[in-house]
């Protein structure tokens, strides 16, 4: 029997709930497990986390909106992750880790040999947390790292963080999808990515929406994309104060780079849109008190990111 997926939200789970998804995890019978929003013990908690250690078919793990709501949660996760060797996308979005959850995180995050799409959006990071996140970005000939990684509301990162994020952008090996949306960048750091955009042979997924951008950085990216070759297929510039000229402009640039690599594609590969093109579906920043705690009405189904489906495709193959 193939794995299944077991995707639950904003529910209050009892302790058999738990035990059947354990049990589930335990026997290999699980490949994406979404408890997103959901309410749990302590003890239940650690009961997943046990289990998620000793799954050897989980992919996804959809932890977000709370889930991971302690730093003893969030070591048990550690614990967890140091010993699976699955897993390949992890969803934490809307959990209070701060810089101290992502340090312990961070031995068993950067150290997975199967790791390839994380989303630490709204995780109230700061400057030491991002440090350790550039490490999770190696550069050509270290080892494996990220394909896709969301960063999006996490308001504490100063300039002097992402001035040294957008280095590690640059030199990623791996890196094809980043999502910043919902940060203060402003046109200054707007500027150092596009730079590491013009860099990197890899990326072709920014995220920019809600930044505090102007014409200023909108006028940059366009110079970029007009006149040097980049992977960059989508760049999200809304909720920002750029003319819709402005965007026009720089999305058909855009597409004519897609249509050129259409055309030079083998005839088999012609006509079919990249995955990398599809907008993720992901969490958006919004307060956290919007998701319900109820046990009325069924369970929701969380949506996955289009890229992270690819990316466990490929892995597959």
């Amino acid at each position: 029997m193939l794995p299944a997926s077991i995707q639950i939200t904003g529910e209050l789970l009892s302790a058999t709930e738990v035990l059947d998804i354990c049990e589930s995890l335990k026997e290999d019978g699980v490949r994406l497990l979404s408890v997103r929003g959901c309410q749990l013990s302590d003890r239940d908690f650690g009961r997943v986390c046990r289990s998620v250690a000793a799954s050897r078919s989980l992919a996804q793990l959809n932890l977000n909106l709370g889930v991971v709501s302690s730093l003893s949660r969030t070591r048990q996760l550690a614990d967890a992750l140091a010993t699976n060797r699955s897993l390949q996308t992890l969803f934490l979005h809307g959990s209070p880790l701060l810089d101290a959850g992502l340090a312990a995180l961070n031995p068993a995050l950067s150290t997975h040999p199967a790791l390839v799409c994380l989303d630490l959006g709204d995780c109230m990071l700061g400057e030491e947390a991002l440090a350790l996140i550039c490490g999770m970005l190696p550069p050509d000939g270290a080892k494996s790292g990220l394909r896709e990684l969301t960063l999006s509301a996490n308001p504490r990162i100063g300039s002097k963080g992402w001035a040294r994020f957008a280095i590690a952008v640059a030199h990623s090996s791996q890196l094809r999808v980043l999502n910043l949306d919902y940060n203060p960048l402003g046109d200054q750091i707007a500027a150092m990515l596009a730079v590491a955009v013009a860099s990197s042979r890899t990326l072709e997924v920014l995220d920019l929406e809600g930044t505090g951008l102007t014409n200023q950085s909108a006028q940059v990216f366009l110079d970029m994309v007009e006149n040097y070759p980049t992977s960059l297929r989508v760049l999200v510039l809304a909720e920002n104060d750029i003319s819709p000229e402005l965007q026009q402009q720089i999305i058909d640039l855009l597409s004519e780079g897609e249509d050129e690599d259409s055309r030079d594609a083998p005839p088999g590969l012609r006509g079919r849109t990249p995955s990398s093109a599809l907008q993720p579906i992901r969490e958006k920043h919004q307060p956290l008190t919007w998701l319900p705690h109820s046990n009325s009405g069924p369970p929701m189904v969380m949506l996955t990111s289009g890229l992270g489906e690819s990316l466990l495709a490929e892995t597959e193959m």
